[in-house]
């Protein structure tokens, strides 16, 4: 009785890695697809608002998060390719892509939580409105997008640590087709002219029996 349950017992530990890879590579593709979406969907959105004096009045400026900072934007993109590019390289090359999907997302996070309280692009705007290189922008506040940017960020973080820690376990793009070109093809089985049976199953195969 002992043999028979030491089988599905190997069997089961086998599997684990396996059901390990799946999840932590759901959750890696789930983590930094979403992640890269909420990062350039907040860039597109109000950070800061204020106001400029113009002819004795207040004019309001607002800024969005690219008028802010262009990092998260561009990280948010690299991000997305070094996702994608970890299916598509081994070994020491999927290791660097995943440290690149790392580094994204940590600087897609110090960049955003940068651009809270920087009010240095309403004040070029005050400047270009009035024409006084001097002018500030009055009551400054700012919005939570940057915060949501910076969330975005740790979702790209996220999914670089998980890159990097089960990376190995993750089937690669490349290793299908290299399999499906290395492939030797079989030669045809000479034919014996002297049976008719070989002939008849080799024109059922396409094949021209007598060699030519």
């Amino acid at each position: 009785m002992e043999y028979v349950t030491a089988v599905p017992h190997s069997r089961s530990e086998a599997a684990a890695p396996s059901r390990s890879g799946r999840r932590s590579l759901a959750a890696a593709l789930l983590s930094g697809a979403l992640g890269a979406a909420v990062a350039l969907l907040a860039t597109r959105q109000r950070w800061a608002e204020g106001t400029a004096t113009v002819a004795g009045g207040n004019f309001p400026l607002t800024a969005t998060g690219s008028d802010v900072t262009g990092v998260p934007a561009a990280l948010a993109v690299v991000g997305l390719a070094a996702l994608v590019a970890v299916f598509a390289v081994r070994r020491t090359g999927r290791f660097a892509v995943a440290a690149l999907l790392t580094l994204s997302g940590a600087g897609i996070v110090a960049a955003a939580l940068a651009g809270v309280a920087d009010g240095s692009a309403l004040n070029e705007k005050a400047a270009a409105t009035t024409g006084d290189t001097s002018a500030t922008v009055q009551a400054l506040s700012h919005t939570a997008w940057p915060y949501a940017a910076a969330a975005g960020g740790v979702l790209i973080l996220l999914a670089g640590l998980l890159a990097l820690r089960y990376g190995p376990r993750w089937p690669a793009m490349s290793g299908r087709y290299e399999r499906g070109t290395d492939r030797p093809r079989r030669s045809p089985r000479p034919v014996d002219p002297e049976r008719p049976e070989e002939i008849w199953k080799a024109l059922d195969r396409g094949e021209d029996p007598t060699g030519a």
